[in-house]
């Protein structure tokens, strides 16, 4: 008997072959001037084109939402035709692929900033966390507070990179609105301190969101579109006073949309499933009425489970794709997976990269 999680799926216009997910994983190995994949990035993708969808590494809207080094962006025609390399031996490997569409707001450093500027954030509030730059890691810069004029560009940059996503091949795009990056940092309490419209009540700090979905939706069409939100994750220095009644207000609003998917980051990002007392996934989860993907910590039997219960739809896996370029095969056969070896994990060439063994090499 097959299991539902390795049946296919419809999300949206995307037509699965099955429900394992690979989750947007930074590898920092685009070139870092210019912001282009290249040909690492196009057999990393291809190897990995078993999975039923795969999210790129979250990708730049702008240079001003860049946010650590040899990161990629979908903001130029050379960004685009890199790309469309990727689409095509992911599409001819019989695969589907979105990309993440990423502006990390505060979490930069005033040298990976065009011309130096500081960091843009809803609020002059420095994060208070680490960035990945030419020196290692250093501390966030503190961030300036974007005007109303570029709140609104901005929204511009989110809906001309969707539009430039599928231009460069992809089956569609999903929005970052998790882990403390700008639209995260709009939405939560500890980050965002606007007097005016972006702030203050939860209508007006789900604005800025619910704007660039509205540009992207428009431009690329809801079915193409996905969202990752991350409601209790203290990632990258964020924090709310109350998230859950925030996202009681910002999931049931999401149904309008007729996304492909939500994506959801269950508890802390990468860290504990535990939520505090009040907090509760399952709530949020049944206020969303089209496909849901969980995503945090999943392995074979809870990824079985909850596809099989109905409380996930899809199943994103982060981490085990690394080092497992056909974890969808492994997990149907139940096979050993791959350790990855996290030395390699950010920068670097081919090692780690892509010369993880798949069951086919090790049989041979």
């Amino acid at each position: 008997m097959t299991e539902e999680l390795f049946t296919p799926y419809t999300a949206g216009t995307l037509s699965l072959a099955n429900r394992v997910v690979m989750a947007p994983l930074t590898r920092n190995r685009a070139d870092d001037e210019t912001g282009v994949v290249n040909d690492l990035h196009v057999e990393y993708y291809r190897q990995r084109a078993g999975a039923g969808l795969i999210i790129t590494e979250a990708t730049q809207i702008s240079p001003v939402g860049k946010g650590y080094i040899q990161t990629p962006g979908i903001h130029s025609d050379a960004q685009v035709a890199a790309w469309k390399r990727v689409t095509d031996v992911v599409h001819e490997a019989g695969g589907k692929i979105v990309v993440q569409l990423w502006h990390v707001g505060r979490i930069s450093h005033t040298s990976l900033q065009p011309g130096g500027q500081a960091p843009v954030a809803p609020s002059a509030i420095p994060a208070g966390v680490k960035t990945f730059t030419q020196n290692g890691f250093e501390d966030t810069s503190e961030p300036r507070a974007l005007t109303l004029e570029e709140i609104a560009a901005t929204v511009e940059d989110f809906r001309k990179a969707a539009r430039r996503a599928i231009e460069a091949g992809f089956d569609g795009v999903e929005v970052h609105g998790a882990n403390g990056y700008l639209i995260d940092q709009f939405l939560k309490t500890g980050a965002n301190q606007r007097e005016d419209d972006y702030g203050g009540s939860v209508e007006n700090r789900a604005r800025f969101l619910f704007e660039v979905l509205d540009a992207v939706t428009e431009e690329v069409g809801g079915g193409r579109t996905g969202l990752r939100l991350s409601p209790f994750s203290p990632a990258n220095g964020i924090d709310d006073a109350d998230p859950q009644a925030d996202f009681e207000y910002i999931v049931p609003r999401l149904n309008a949309y007729g996304l492909s998917y939500l994506h959801m980051i269950e508890g802390a990002t990468g860290g504990s499933r535990e939520l505090e007392e009040g907090q509760s996934i399952d709530q949020l989860r049944g206020l969303f009425t089209g496909p849901y993907m969980a995503n945090n910590g999943y392995d074979r039997d809870m990824a079985i489970t909850a596809v099989k219960s109905g409380s996930a739809d899809l199943v994103a896996f982060g981490r085990p794709f690394i080092s497992n370029p056909d974890l969808v095969d492994r997990l149907q056969r139940e096979a050993p997976l791959n350790e990855g070896d996290q030395d390699t994990f950010y920068g670097g060439g081919a090692e780690g990269y892509t010369d993880y063994p798949t069951l086919e090499d090790e049989a041979a």
